[in-house]
């Protein structure tokens, strides 16, 4: 099927069952965070330990490392500060001028009910000016959430942008071989913590698909023997099968109103992309080509597709109206683009691009008119990528060695992070929506 293997390799994966993935060695388990790179421009900026008590979570850490992960910041190490305040009157502004920092955030916690109140200040050094100043309680188990909604609070005064310290990501894991390999859907806080199981089969798992209120995902399970589409409710773990037509059910993506799935199907004899209602389990076929046209995505606003076709000869993005027409091309750099996700304001499109053997993450970026394309990643088999919710930065899967990994970058590729799964392959990564509060 020399057609089928000119297809990127989650669309080849899918038309050929999904070849098992590769096993790696077991260490403990979640994802962990190496910082790779780093940015020369980012800002200075110290987390003073907290003061009181905020029981087994230590608030200041999660804030310092969710800032210098982003790689917007540049954390003063804990160790040796001069100063350690945890109240407004305390800071003296010299100290923090003469190590040359921009931004000074302390805080305090106590016990409040059956959990901690937090509260916190963040100071402009040159300033000698209070930015932000708020108190938080929840319960213990629930610290974490807070000091990323911290992180936020700190990354939006500072940046103008919301942070996206505070969402999830969803991905698959594999592990074992040939008829051992065991197949995974997981969820995690963005900084690998707390994965969790919200699938386990025997049979591939493929393409997470959050929804806009990030209770639900969307997948494509095997366990039927034929790929399926399936919405499962991430906290009850109740599932609907929504696609089992003949053929290819595969790359399902929610509308923005959450309220349509899309999704490529071949029940007419050729992958095309759909549209079901949700509601009314009505499709609407949106493409109708001799071409293979899979892994469709939203516009921001609901009224278009982006989706990967190699109805030109080489797969390349299009666009196309959500309720069908003619689909224009997209992609014109390099002569292999597919794997679309596209930022909260449409104006940035991250893609896989090949040439030859090597697949890399790029961006098109039309937010200054012309198009311009800048590359995200440095592997040889980058895939998958999705933008956080403030498109401020990128996940993606790649390898390392014969393991599977997720790496997540910034949008102007200064500086990557390294998530590595202990046990088994990681692959097909999502990110979540913001969290409602």
């Amino acid at each position: 099927m020399p057609h089928v293997l000119r297809l990127p390799v989650r669309i080849a994966a899918l038309l050929c069952l999904l070849a098992p993935l590769s096993v790696m060695a077991q260490s403990r388990g979640g994802l962990e965070i190496d910082i790779v790179g780093g940015n020369a421009a980012a800002l200075p900026i110290t987390v003073v330990p907290f003061g009181g008590d905020s029981g087994s979570t230590d608030v200041d850490d999660i804030i310092r490392a969710d800032l210098a992960r982003s790689g917007q910041f540049r954390t003063l190490p804990e160790l040796g500060l001069p100063e350690r305040p945890t109240q407004g009157s305390e800071v003296a502004y010299p100290t923090w001028r003469m190590l040359k920092q921009d931004f000074l955030l302390i805080g305090r916690s106590s016990p409040s009910g059956d959990g901690y109140r937090v509260e916190y200040e963040l100071f402009d050094v040159a300033k000698q000016q209070r930015l932000l100043g708020f108190a938080l309680t929840a319960p213990a188990g629930a610290m974490r959430d807070v000091a990323h909604q911290i992180a936020d609070a700190v990354y939006e005064k500072i940046l103008g942008t919301p942070g996206a310290f505070w969402t999830r990501i969803a991905y698959v894991t594999s592990t074992g071989l040939g008829r051992n390999s065991k197949y995974a859907l997981m969820v995690a806080d963005a900084d690998g913590w707390g994965p969790r199981t919200v699938v386990n089969s025997n049979e591939p798992l493929m393409s997470p698909s959050w929804s806009p209120d990030g209770r639900s995902l969307a997948y494509v399970s095997f366990e039927s023997g034929n790929s399926a589409i399936y919405i499962q409710d991430i906290a009850s773990g109740a599932r609907e099968k929504v696609a089992s037509f003949r053929g290819i059910n595969g790359a399902p993506s929610f509308s923005p109103d959450g309220n349509r799935l899309a999704m490529t199907l071949s029940k007419g004899g050729n992958p095309d992309i759909y549209v079901m209602d949700l509601a009314s389990k009505h499709l609407t076929q949106v493409t109708n080509h001799f071409g293979i046209d899979t892994e469709p995505t939203w516009s921001p606003d609901g009224a278009s597709l982006y989706f990967t076709s190699d109805r030109g000869g080489r797969p390349q993005i299009y666009q196309v109206s959500a309720s069908g027409g003619s689909a224009n091309r997209i992609s014109f750099e390099g002569s292999y683009n597919a794997s679309p996700s596209v930022s909260f304001d449409g104006k940035k499109i991250a893609v896989a691009q090949g040439s030859g053997n090597t697949y890399r993450i790029a961006m098109l970026d039309r937010s200054l008119g012309s198009p311009r394309w800048s590359n995200l990643s440095p592997g040889s088999l980058d895939e998958s990528p999705s933008f956080a919710p403030n498109a401020a930065m990128v996940l993606y899967a790649g390898r390392e060695g014969r393991r599977g990994v997720l790496y997540a970058v910034s949008a102007d590729a200064r500086v990557r992070q390294r998530l590595v799964l202990a046990e088994g392959d990681v692959r097909e990564p999502a990110w979540s929506p913001y969290r409602k509060k």
